[in-house]
């Protein structure tokens, strides 16, 4: 290379790196379309998510008998209450087994079994015995486990207010 070559390529600008028509196209277009996509996509993300993050309010007490109505045989009380799941409000009917204790305090034992989830009944096969259909589970009238089942028949909060008996949430059994 000759002299006078070697000095132009020394002191020639140095070329800068344009964007082509199609780079630009494309990333405009990328870009375009990731917002598009962007705004259709996190409505549905938030629709998803919003339940999830919502505060969860503490059960609320439901009216269910009257005081002077309870006796110390168990009796079945049926009653609704209002639920919100999700998006999804209803009103599911639920049960409960209410008695007077041998401390003459009030208390409601919920129906569910817990050895497979059925419904137990009050003295279907022995006069003093909650009893399970399904397996054979027994019960005490304090919901304490006879037979079968691993654990007590869960409690019912109660509260007392004017004569009347209030139901409240599901809470593991202290009676028994």
């Amino acid at each position: 290379m000759d002299h006078n070559k070697q000095q132009d390529t020394a002191h020639a600008p140095a070329q800068r790196k344009e964007m082509t028509r199609r780079q630009f196209l494309s990333y405009t277009l990328g870009g375009a379309g990731a917002f598009m996509a962007g705004g259709a996509i996190l409505p549905m993300i938030r629709f998803a998510v919003d339940p999830i993050l919502q505060k969860k309010e503490k059960g609320n007490f439901v009216k269910v008998i009257e005081e002077s109505k309870v006796t110390s045989e168990p009796t079945e009380v049926k009653f609704k209450v209002h639920q919100v799941d999700g998006w999804y409000e209803s009103d599911p009917k639920l049960s409960a087994w209410i008695a007077k204790g041998d401390d003459g305090k009030i208390f409601a034992l919920s129906p569910v079994c817990k050895h497979l989830g059925c419904t137990v009944s009050w003295a279907a096969e022995s006069p003093t015995e909650y009893h399970c259909p399904c397996h054979g589970a027994r019960y005490t009238k304090d919901g304490k486990t006879l037979a079968v089942a691993p654990k007590s028949l869960d409690e019912y909060e109660v509260k007392l207010d004017n004569g009347w008996v209030y139901l409240g949430p599901i809470e593991p059994n202290t009676r028994a």
